[in-house]
């Protein structure tokens, strides 16, 4: 049988536009379909805008910091409006840079939804239908929004970038990244910033010490961190949002965001009428190869909730590419990925926590804590941490933690020698290099705790 193309792409993200991309490179005829904008969440309203407000926010204190060190400059106020005019004009770019990607590849584009009609049929959202021999989802995700009474009046992660103009004080309500890295986000840029998490403490999943430490530094910078609390119920007051909470707090805010976790997007494409198998959140179900119950169609991204991150998507995309067009069976790789979270202190990891360790086999922990020279010089408290994991059988690092300044540039170098199986005794046998604050990483001598 003739199909209209070899692969059919439904999702213009980092993931599908890489799989496109390479496959049709392979000598693929490739189509792709996306509804909104090209670059999807990373690079519209995830990863890319979030990092340039991490930016933007970051500079209120380098201002106190440069006095400090003998610089008479003053602290001006923020624009918003130059900054956010900036911002889009950036992702309008990198939006074009994801078009043209496919344009100079050869892959057709659609921009309009699509759906599957039959396992080797899409269907647009003007009717047209096309065929191929592969299909690939590569929807992503999306907020979720909570079921309270007012919960229409907040907004997302998806809106905050569209803000007409900065809030005097905001409410966030997650525990999440993405709700601890907009919050100090916001404080950064001199907004009155509250957190609401129901958990006993924010970032649940993270190395508890690594997580008390950002949950203690956010409050020292002025975020008020509130645990075992959550909304009850909000209503408009004025222009304002009157907000009750479970522990009986009744505030106003001018704007509330729900960071409160992320869904795939698989409604209404026709996946369960083909036998597709979704999970519990909705995410599709595939086998180590992206592969889902029908053998021509595959999913790959946040759409899988298998581990939701940019690069994640690309590997599968890549996987994908490999195994399909390529004839060389290749399963994404998800053990060990580093990561970072672009709170305020940064912090990067990989591999386990101090408590999974030690539920795994006997560990033994190095850590250090300590104020790193240039904000100790500026007559800041803040501290970072550097810690270890180590199994005690084979010696290998199980885990590295970095709570600290470019916490997540250190974890990217500190994530290749963790990949590899590097020991204790490697990292040890590396010479430190002075000053720097990840130096602390191969000169910790004595373990702190084992068990």
């Amino acid at each position: 049988m003739s199909f209209d193309y070899d692969l059919f792409v439904i999702g213009g993200g980092s993931g599908g536009v890489r799989a496109a991309r390479v496959a049709a490179a392979e000598g693929a005829k490739v189509a792709l379909a996306e509804e909104d904008r090209y670059g999807g969440t990373c690079v519209i309203r995830g990863c890319v805008p979030k990092k340039l407000m991490v930016f933007a926010s970051e500079y209120s204190g380098m201002v106190e910091d440069a006095q400090s060190y003998g610089w008479d400059i003053q602290p001006g106020a923020f624009n918003w409006d130059a900054f956010k005019g900036k911002l889009h004009a950036e992702l309008d770019r990198l939006e074009g840079i994801y078009r043209n990607i496919l344009k100079n590849n050869g892959v057709e584009s659609f921009d309009q939804r699509a759906k599957l009609a039959d396992a080797h049929t899409v269907e647009l959202a003007d009717g047209t239908k096309k065929t191929a021999k592969h299909i690939l989802i590569a929807t992503g995700g999306r907020p979720v929004w909570p079921d309270l009474p007012g919960a229409e009046l907040g907004i997302s992660s998806n809106e905050i970038f569209h803000l007409e103009k900065l809030p005097e004080s905001i409410l966030i309500v997650g525990g999440g990244y993405i709700a601890s890295e907009f919050a100090g986000i916001m404080n950064g840029l001199g907004v009155k910033t509250t957190q609401y998490y129901r958990g006993a403490q924010i970032l649940r999943g993270f190395d508890d010490e690594a997580r008390g430490l950002v949950s203690e530094e956010m409050c020292q910078r002025g975020v008020d961190v509130k645990l075992g609390t959550n909304v009850l119920e909000m209503r408009k007051e004025g222009d304002k949002i009157w907000v009750k909470a479970t522990n009986g707090d009744e505030q106003l805010f001018d704007k509330v965001m729900f960071a409160t976790g992320r869904s795939p997007n698989s409604d209404n494409l026709g996946l369960e009428a083909l036998g597709i198998e979704l999970g519990r959140k909705g995410e599709i179900l595939v086998d180590d190869y992206s592969q889902t119950k029908v053998p021509s169609v595959y999913a790959i991204g946040d759409v899988t909730d298998r581990v939701n991150l940019t690069p994640v998507a690309i590997r599968e995309g890549m996987a994908f590419v490999e195994t399909v067009f390529k004839g060389n069976p290749t399963k994404p790789d998800h053990e060990l990925i580093p990561t970072a979270i672009f709170t305020q202190p940064e912090m990067g990891t990989i591999g386990l926590s101090e408590e999974d360790a030690r539920e795994q086999e006997p560990i033994e922990v190095y850590a250090t804590s300590f104020k790193p020279m240039q904000q100790a010089f500026a007559g800041r408290s803040e501290r970072v941490l550097m810690k270890l994991i180590v199994s005690q059988a084979t010696r290998k690092v199980l885990g590295c933690h970095i709570v600290a300044p470019g916490a997540g540039e250190m974890i990217q170098l500190a994530g290749i020698a963790v990949k590899m199986g590097a020991t204790k005794e490697d990292f040890d046998r590396t010479v430190a290099v002075h000053p720097t604050m990840s130096e602390e990483l191969v000169t910790m001598k004595a373990p702190v705790r084992t068990g």
